[in-house]
């Protein structure tokens, strides 16, 4: 194994921003190497700012934020991103 979890979670934060365009407020929330170690799966939990629209939205939704969850599929050799998925929580 080339990369180890840290490096496979920097790997992921960086292709996210590189695709979307934009820095993004991201956590680590889940680190999963396969049992045949040849990928690394990362959780992203992605902040999109607060619910709803406006002043309205964010009293309404108690200044809750959305947060969406991205897997990324790293290969651990190379760590390339094989894939980015949504995951459903």
């Amino acid at each position: 194994m080339s990369i180890d979890a840290r490096t496979a979670a920097k790997t992921a934060a960086t292709y996210y921003e590189a695709i979307s365009g934009e820095p993004a407020k991201l956590t680590i929330e889940e680190i999963e190497l396969d049992e045949d170690n040849r990928f690394w799966f990362i959780t992203l939990g992605i902040s999109d700012g607060y619910g709803g629209a406006g002043i309205i939205g964010s009293i309404g939704s108690m200044g809750s934020r959305i947060r969406d969850y991205k897997i990324f599929k790293i290969d651990s050799n190379t760590g390339e991103v094989k894939s980015m998925k949504i995951r459903k929580v």
